[in-house]
């Protein structure tokens, strides 16, 4: 998916849409991009001369992945509804996300339904750099609006 075709599901835009690219999107798991770059807004402060991705926006990305996962699986219109993120367990973070990383998304539904379970990792250069367990439902966009 490009991230024109993301844009059609997911309700972020820049600078809070952290996923760039859906590299594979099947029942069982998508696989996403994100380019970590030294122009991200957030490392002016997250921190001047050592720039570090802030886990929250890690945990973010994985559940931007969750997300488009989950639209897939239910009657999703994205111009009546949204994807909300519920809850988060199990976080860890292994190592720090600079400029220049590539972050590659991986989400697998544990539980499928009204409200989705779901395993996230993110790796750079094949290695696990953080992990959660996410919940996630639709709701109408009216009542979130």
């Amino acid at each position: 998916m490009t991230v024109e075709q993301i844009q059609a599901i997911l309700p972020h835009r820049f600078p809070f849409l952290l996923v760039d690219r859906v590299l594979e999107l099947t029942d069982e798991r998508v696989v996403a991009l994100k380019n970590v770059s030294v122009n991200e807004p957030f490392f002016q402060g997250h921190f001047p001369g050592a720039p570090v991705m802030p886990g929250v926006l890690q945990v973010e990305a994985m559940a931007q992945a969750g997300g488009i996962l989950a639209s897939r699986l239910v009657q999703f219109d994205p111009t009546t509804h949204v994807m909300l993120f519920m809850a988060i367990d199990e976080v860890k973070f292994r190592r720090p996300v600079v400029p220049g990383d590539q972050l590659v998304i991986e989400v697998v539904p544990l539980r499928k339904g009204k409200i989705f379970k779901m395993r996230g990792e993110c790796k750079v250069d094949g290695q696990v750099v953080s992990s959660a367990e996410l919940l996630a439902t639709m709701a109408p966009r009216s009542k979130v609006a």
